[in-house]
C-alpha cells in the first residue's frame, strides 16, 4: 500500500492522542474477540460435534445487540461514555474467564449463557464508542477515522483469527480464553487514558427508559434521511448473513484445498479482510469528507456488492470466488464506513447513543435472519451453495435498486439537512 494512501491515517493517529487511545483499545479488543470465537467454536465441536450446536454460538452472539438496543441507547445518551466503555471492558475481562468452567457436553448450557452475557455487555461498547467518536475526532476527519476503524477490523480479522487458531491449537482452548481476558484488561487500560471533552448528553434523567428510547425513535421518525442512514448496514446484511454459512460449504465441498476446507476458508477470510479493509481507504481517497460524494459512494458500494454476489454464484474456480468475495465485501465495507460517518456528522450528541444502538439492532436483526435462512435453505430446502449465493445476489440487486431510487429522489427532492 503506497504512502499517499495511508498518509491521512498516519496523521490522524500521530496528531490525535485521544483517538489514538481509542484505536489502541479497538486493536487489542478485536484480537481477543477472534481468540474467543475460534476457541468457543472449537470447544463446542470437540464436546458435541453438532452443527446445530455450533450455529447456536452465532445466534447467541447476534441476539443481545438486538434485544438490548433500547437499553443500550438510553444508557449511552444518559451517562459518561468513557465510564461505559471502561465498565464494559472490565466486566468482559471477568466474564470470559467463566469459559474455563466448561468441561463436558453437559456444561454447554453454561457456555451459551456466558456467550449471551459477554455479548450483552459488548452490546453497550460499540454504540457508545461510535457515539463518542465525534467528541474526539474533528468533523473533517470522521470519514478517515471510520475508514481506519474498518481497516483495523479487517486486519484483526486476518491476524486475530490466525493467532487465535495457532494459540488454540498449540497451547489449548483454556490458554485462548485466558489471553482473551487479558486483552479486555489491556483495552480497559487504553480507555482509562481517554480524556474526551465534556459532551452535552440527554437531559432525560427524570424520564423512564422507555420514554427516553421512544424519544429517540421519534427523533428518527421526524428525520427520514437520518433514519435511512441507520438502515444502510441492515440492508447490506440481508444478503451477507447467509454467506457466512455458504462460504463454509464452498470451502468444504466445492473448492477444497488439501484434506479439509480449512485452507480454502482461510483464503476466503483473507479476501474478506482485503475487501473490507482496503476498499474504504480507496473510497475515502476519492470522496474525502464531502457528504454528497459519500451518498454516491454508498450507491456505488451497493452496485459493487451486486457484482460480487453474482461472481460468487457463478465462480468456476477458487480464484474467481476469492475475487468475487473481495468485491462483495468491498461494497459492505464502504457502505458501513460512509453510513457511520454521515450519522456522526448529522446526529447531535444527546441522541447519538440511541441512534447508533438502533443502527446496530437493525443490522443484527437482518444479519441473524439472513444467517438463519442460509442454514435453513441448505439443510431443509436442499439448496446448493451456488443457489443460495444466487438468491443473495437477487436480494442485493433489489437493495441496490431501492437505494438508487431513494438517492435519486434525495438529490432531486428535499436535500438532507443536519439533524
Amino acid at each position: 500500500m503506497n504512502l499517499p494512501l495511508i498518509a491521512p491515517y498516519i496523521r490522524l493517529l500521530a496528531g490525535n492522542r485521544q483517538y489514538r487511545w481509542l484505536w489502541f483499545s479497538q486493536v487489542i479488543s478485536l484480537t481477543g474477540d477472534w481468540f474467543n470465537l475460534i476457541a468457543t467454536t472449537t470447544l463446542v465441536a470437540q464436546l458435541s460435534g453438532s452443527g446445530l450446536a455450533i450455529s447456536g454460538i452465532f445466534l447467541a452472539r447476534l441476539l443481545p445487540p438486538f434485544l438490548l438496543g433500547p437499553v443500550v441507547g438510553v444508557v449511552a445518551d444518559r451517562f459518561d461514555r468513557k465510564k461505559i466503555l471502561l465498565a464494559s471492558d472490565l466486566l468482559r475481562m471477568v466474564t470470559v474467564l467463566g469459559y474455563l468452567l466448561v468441561r463436558t457436553e453437559s456444561d454447554l448450557w453454561l457456555l451459551y449463557a456466558l456467550i449471551l452475557l459477554q455479548l450483552s455487555i459488548s452490546a453497550f461498547f460499540e454504540p457508545t464508542r461510535s457515539a463518542l467518536m465525534p467528541a474526539i475526532v474533528p468533523r473533517k476527519d470522521l470519514v478517515t477515522a471510520n475508514a481506519l476503524d474498518s481497516t483495523t477490523w479487517s486486519t484483526m480479522l486476518a491476524l486475530g483469527a490466525a493467532l487465535g487458531g495457532l494459540v488454540t491449537a498449540g497451547l489449548g482452548i483454556s490458554a485462548a480464553f485466558i489471553i482473551d481476558s487479558i486483552t479486555f484488561g489491556l483495552s480497559a487500560w487504553f480507555v482509562w487514558h481517554l480524556h474526551p471533552p465534556r459532551e452535552k448528553l440527554s437531559d432525560t434523567i427524570g424520564q423512564s427508559s422507555l420514554t427516553t428510547y421512544i424519544d429517540g425513535l421519534r427523533y428518527l421518525w421526524h428525520r427520514p434521511h437520518t433514519l435511512v442512514l441507520t438502515l444502510v448496514k441492515a440492508a447490506a446484511a440481508i444478503s451477507f448473513g447467509a454467506m457466512d454459512i455458504v462460504q463454509v460449504e464452498f470451502a468444504e465441498k466445492i473448492f477444497r484445498v488439501g484434506n479439509s476446507g480449512s485452507a480454502t476458508l482461510g483464503l476466503i477470510y483473507t479476501a474478506i479482510g482485503i475487501g473490507t479493509g482496503i476498499a474504504p481507504l480507496l473510497a475515502q481517497k476519492l470522496t474525502g469528507e464531502n457528504e454528497k460524494a459519500m451518498y454516491w459512494g454508498i450507491t456505488a458500494a451497493f452496485g459493487i456488492s451486486v457484482i460480487g454476489f453474482l461472481g460468487v454464484a457463478w465462480s468456476p474456480t477458487l480464484w474467481i470466488l476469492l475475487l468475487a468475495t473481495i468485491f462483495r465485501t468491498a461494497g459492505s465495507g464502504i457502505s458501513w464506513v460512509y453510513s457511520s460517518a454521515l450519522l456522526q456528522m448529522r446526529v447531535p450528541s444527546a441522541f447519538r447513543g440511541r441512534v447508533f444502538a438502533f443502527d446496530l439492532a437493525a443490522y443484527t436483526l437482518t444479519s441473524g435472519f439472513s444467517t438463519f435462512w442460509g442454514g435453513f435453505a441448505l439443510d431443509r430446502q436442499g439448496l446448493a451453495p451456488r443457489e443460495i449465493a444466487f438468491w443473495c445476489s437477487v436480494t442485493s440487486i433489489i437493495i441496490f435498486l431501492v437505494w438508487s431510487t431513494y438517492h435519486h429522489f434525495q438529490r432531486h427532492g428535499t436535500a438532507p439537512t443536519p439533524a
